[in-house]
């Protein structure tokens, strides 16, 4: 159904050229701003920022709550948090926040049933 790009805007094109107008392609774009724009004029169907809590993943770099209140207020394609997700994060985007990736936050706990169940009451508020 569609691609989930790790790398900004660079492959957005060439995604959407072979995968056709009809797939799903995604662009995830860290913190920058800038990366984001161009994944979006390259032509994503939405932008992924993070990582917006504590994670080992890539290099300490945060996509801060100020991005994604920009992103939903200057920009119409759908924003996603990703990475590090918590109860307080998710709480704190979900109002500036069209979705989550949640992966590694369920499937690292011990109970994930549980650890989904905590993320999406806090979405709820």
């Amino acid at each position: 159904d569609g691609v989930h790009l790790t790398d900004g805007a660079r492959s957005v094109r060439m995604a959407r050229k072979e995968l056709g107008e009809d797939a799903i392609v995604g662009a995830f774009c860290g913190h920058l701003r800038h990366d984001g724009m161009s994944a979006g004029e390259a032509g994503a169907d939405y932008v992924s920022f993070g990582p917006v809590g504590e994670t080992t993943l890539g290099d300490g770099s945060r996509a801060e709550a100020e991005l994604f209140q920009w992103w939903s207020e200057m920009i119409e394609i759908p924003v996603v948090a990703e990475g590090g997700l918590n109860a307080d994060i998710v709480r704190a985007l979900a109002p500036i926040t069209d979705f989550f990736g949640i992966g590694e936050e369920i499937w690292r706990a011990d109970d994930p049933v549980t650890a989904l169940k905590n993320l999406t009451d806090a979405m709820a508020g």
